[in-house]
């Protein structure tokens, strides 16, 4: 006597083959709440950063801690942001692909997932590089989840320029890592991604207005006319490409050229953007989000270059 067995649905896999591809979605799922994207830019300013701490290049084992280290806290942050702002992510085009805006995830393991990793990251870093850098890892951590993601993210128009500070501290991080102690041309760093932020994240908001403004987060362009939005791009432009030749006295002419020639190229692009608002032409502003990325790779890329062949300008140590 033989019993029936219906059809398998369409897609459908079972046994070793369907836990497989569990097991890939589960791994995926953790993987983005890291947001590695960013992460890779956070990366890209630590090493110049330490190359110019060192003068030269740190040791390689020295520079793999540091970009594990980092990389857990930056994967920490971005994980425990995912967790509060889940609501948001999920009234967004751009963000509700994300796995806890889709439930990929239960909200209460990727809490645990991001904890874990910032604890993790700080014990690294402490044992492999030093204490100071451990303890500006939770500092920028901390920062990053209470005061812009809790605080200001939801409430104020200016989040992203002081909350911003948090995506800074990478440089500090990988200065202390070589140093022990926080110098002054890390803050000289420190300040140009600082002064970058706005620009680069106003732009992108200038795109996404509509879906900031439905998600109720008050970004500067959801509150703020073009004409405004526009105008603070370009100041902050000004103080950024200002604040980059402070670190001229530390760097050589192959960081001087790259400043001016690139700080030049930027301030076109956003008095460009600023003129297109006034005249109420087409506004492409990811034109200039796109162009920030650029931007500010060159410039660290310069830093690191510099820092390996180059010679003080004026011979001013540091």
């Amino acid at each position: 006597m033989s019993t029936a067995v219906g059809p398998t649905p369409t897609g459908a896999r079972t046994g070793l083959g369907g836990y497989w591809d569990r097991s890939v979605a589960t791994v995926r799922a953790y993987l983005a709440l890291t947001k590695a994207r960013i992460i890779e830019q956070l990366l890209v300013v630590t090493v110049p950063a330490m190359m110019l701490a060192q003068r030269a290049v740190p040791s390689l084992w020295l520079v793999l801690a540091v970009l594990l280290g980092g990389a857990m806290a930056a994967a920490s942050a971005h994980a425990l942001n995912c967790v509060i702002d889940a609501d948001i992510d999920a009234k967004m085009a751009r963000t509700r692909k994300r796995p806890l805006a889709r439930d990929a995830v239960p909200r209460s393991h990727a809490l645990v997932f991001g904890l874990v990793l910032g604890a993790i990251s700080a014990v690294w870093l402490g044992l492999t590089a030093n204490w100071t850098a451990a303890a500006l890892s939770v500092a920028a951590i901390a920062f990053y989840i209470v005061v812009y993601t809790l605080v200001l993210k939801r409430r104020t128009s200016q989040n992203i320029v002081w909350g911003g500070a948090a995506g800074c501290m990478p440089v500090v991080i990988g200065w202390a890592a070589v140093t022990g102690n926080v110098g002054w041309p890390a803050l000289v760093l420190f300040g140009i991604i600082f002064f970058w932020t706005p620009p680069h994240f106003w732009a992108l908001a200038m795109r996404y207005r509509d879906e900031y403004a439905a998600a109720g987060v008050p970004m500067l362009p959801v509150v703020a006319s073009p004409q405004r939005v526009s105008r603070q791009i370009v100041l902050y432009s000004w103080a950024m490409v200002a604040w980059s030749v402070l670190l001229v006295p530390a760097t050589s002419w192959i960081y001087l050229a790259t400043a001016v020639v690139g700080g030049t190229w930027f301030l076109v692009a956003a008095h460009r953007l600023d003129r297109a608002v006034h005249r109420d032409e087409v506004v492409n502003s990811m034109r200039l989000f796109h162009l920030s990325n650029t931007y500010l790779t060159g410039l660290f890329v310069a830093v690191a270059v510099d820092s390996a062949f180059g010679w003080p300008v004026f011979g001013w140590p540091f």
